[in-house]
């Protein structure tokens, strides 16, 4: 979750110099988060750990960020107006509200492999093979807490609760092999568009 805290932090930091959707984050931070009786919350400081059917997550709040639960649901409070707190509180807010949709439904992402031979094979639920037109297969395993499924040999789903670790997961993958701009072959996103460009022409 370190990551995450990370990207809320450089994010709000931009909010606050740019002012840029300064209110709208400020709305957002003020929404209450509904929580689903299979959810459990446990506050403790400035830790908060959503529990739920599907594992557990924990997030260590920004400082002047406080998570308060009343009754069914969940407000974030912060401590000032200034900008940073504004898109802090925003964001705060948006991370926990995906934790608890990570531990009761899961996040999940698709990719494609599209070129002659390129073939992914599972090797168990946690590696994968890849063949992407190297002299050699290319290997990958996945962190705690993320899990591979292989429908066929050119699709792979990603799933796990931690929606910017599935996120993360799915890029790094994508990496291996990005989709050529000429014949699109590569690696991609379910449904991706590929920008095409023309090949040049033969004299």
């Amino acid at each position: 979750m370190i990551a995450k805290l990370e990207s809320a932090i450089w994010a709000a930091k931009y909010f606050a110099t740019s002012g840029e959707g300064e209110y709208e984050m400020s709305r957002i931070g003020k929404t209450p988060i509904s929580i689903p009786s299979s959810v459990e919350i446990v506050i403790d400081g400035e830790n908060i750990e959503v529990k739920g059917p599907k594992g557990s997550l924990n997030q260590v709040l920004p400082e002047g960020i406080s998570v308060a639960q009343e009754d069914e649901s969940l407000v974030v409070h912060r401590e000032n107006d200034e900008r940073q707190s504004k898109a802090l509180h925003g964001l705060t807010r948006s991370l926990i509200n995906n934790m608890i949709i990570g531990v009761t439904e899961g996040y999940s992402k698709q990719l494609e492999l599209v070129g002659v031979g390129y073939r992914v094979q599972a090797k168990g639920k946690t590696n994968l093979e890849f063949q992407l037109g190297f002299s050699h297969p290319v290997n990958v395993s996945a962190p705690d807490g993320i899990e591979f499924d292989v429908p066929s040999p050119t699709e792979l789903n990603i799933s796990g609760i931690d929606k910017q670790m599935v996120g993360q997961v799915a890029a790094d993958i994508r990496a291996l092999k990005k989709p050529e701009p000429y014949k699109g072959k590569g690696i991609r996103y379910a449904g991706e568009h590929i920008l095409r460009k023309a090949g040049k022409a033969v004299k």
